[in-house]
């Protein structure tokens, strides 16, 4: 791969973000059970969210540490959380507010009233479809994303699903041309001229290595096969996943709500891979988050800033020179992880980590863990010992500079 592929100034601040709210909401939120590409109809006289309320779904968000948040604006069955000029199929047609409602309206609002980026989802591909020739849908597919990028103000993140377009062409020369003329400060996921990249599961799980610079890309659950690219391109991982068992809300889902011990796993298996998470609290059909589903992304966040928000040591710029550097504590400290950055302005350098403890009374220094990347941050936990000093070796390119180190109690 080229030594020569380097992020964005856009693609480094995505990163920074680290954490994302994915919100799926729309007409199949009131069809209990209904599945992707099921082709099942769901009338628009069921969407009736009369308690609608995205400034409650955005300040949960933001109470929980999550720097932005996509709402899914069109999925597969071709429902619009808008008032699409190019389908009968969306809010405008339903009983909710006397079909003059526009969810995406009141989520770009919220979200900029509380300071979170703007993400917006939309299924390429759409099952029912009576657009059979391939310029026809390609219309109707732009028409509809010029929409939402001309009539909401900046949107920060475009996002593509691939499932269902599998084998299918698009104009995507004409595609991506419109989105980029229209934002050019954008950010598109995974999809003909990406930004960032799917990592190829739905568990929230990156995995290790987390490579940024890749030659293809994973784009459906429904096929291996990859997207082979025309050159490297460096391409930030998103890891999406659900807090419950589906993406939509189901009454039935309410027992899978996950603890906050495996969102603190997810956590670690992402943003402590250098990844960002991105993870779905479907709202239900009042139009509200799920008190406990809310709660728990709180609680998940509480449980983050407390356990990483302050570290007990930290170095910045450490001489690497000779290959290991070590963050030294105050006095014998019980410790169960570790957090290392590395400058990734010009791609990421380094290739492998060990980090070590001083045993607390005698003998040479003992290996705790171990990683092959570093990236935008990598946090490595391991069971408790007590310590007063921490030992990183380090290995990479030339040009590797390690930012920052830090050391958390148990």
């Amino acid at each position: 791969m080229s030594n020569n592929v380097r992020p964005t100034k856009k693609q480094l601040e995505f990163l920074d973000w680290e954490i994302g709210v994915f919100f799926h909401f729309g007409i199949r939120t009131f069809y209990e059970g209904h599945r992707d590409w099921d082709g099942k109809e769901m009338a628009l006289d069921a969407f009736t969210p009369a308690e609608l309320d995205c400034e409650q779904w955005i300040k949960t968000a933001k109470e929980g540490g999550a720097k932005y948040a996509i709402l899914v604006c069109k999925h597969h069955d071709g429902f619009a959380n808008w008032p699409s000029k190019y389908t009968e199929y969306s809010v405008k047609n339903t009983p909710w507010k006397n079909g003059k409602g526009d969810v995406v309206r009141e989520f770009v609002d919220a979200c900029r009233k509380y300071d979170i980026k703007v993400g917006l989802y939309y299924s390429p591909a759409q099952f029912g479809s009576k657009l059979t020739d391939p310029k026809e849908y390609d219309d109707y597919f732009i028409n509809q994303i010029s929409e939402l990028l001309t009539d909401y103000g900046k949107i920060d993140y475009l996002w593509f699903d691939g499932c269902g377009s599998e084998g299918h062409k698009y104009d995507e020369k004409r595609i991506i041309g419109v989105i980029r003329r229209l934002q050019p400060e954008i950010l598109i996921f995974n999809m003909w001229d990406p930004d960032t990249r799917w990592v190829g599961n739905e568990n929230g799980f990156a995995h290790m290595p987390n490579v940024n610079v890749v030659n293809e890309l994973d784009f459906s659950v429904q096929t291996d096969e990859k997207d082979e690219l025309p050159n490297a391109k460096f391409l930030p991982v998103e890891c999406d996943f659900k807090i419950c068992k589906s993406w939509f809300y189901y009454d039935s889902d309410r027992p899978t709500l996950k603890s906050v011990d495996e969102l603190m796993g997810n956590y670690l298996y992402t943003v402590g891979r250098g990844a960002n998470m991105l993870i779905n609290i479907a709202p239900d059909r009042r139009g509200l988050l799920p008190e406990r589903d809310a709660q728990r992304f709180i609680q998940f966040g509480n449980t983050v800033k407390a356990k990483y928000g302050s570290p007990l040591a930290k170095v910045e710029n450490p001489d690497i020179s000779d290959g290991k550097f070590s963050v030294k504590l105050r006095e014998h400290t019980l410790i169960d992880a570790v957090e290392i950055t590395e400058d990734i302005t010009n791609c990421e350098k380094a290739t492998s980590v060990k980090v070590y403890i001083r045993p607390q009374y005698c003998g040479a220094p003992i290996f705790v863990g171990y990683a092959e990347s570093i990236g935008h941050k990598l946090i490595l936990s391991f069971p408790p010992a007590a310590t007063e000093e921490v030992i990183f070796k380090v290995r990479g390119k030339d040009g590797m500079r390690i930012t920052s180190a830090s050391v958390f109690a148990h």
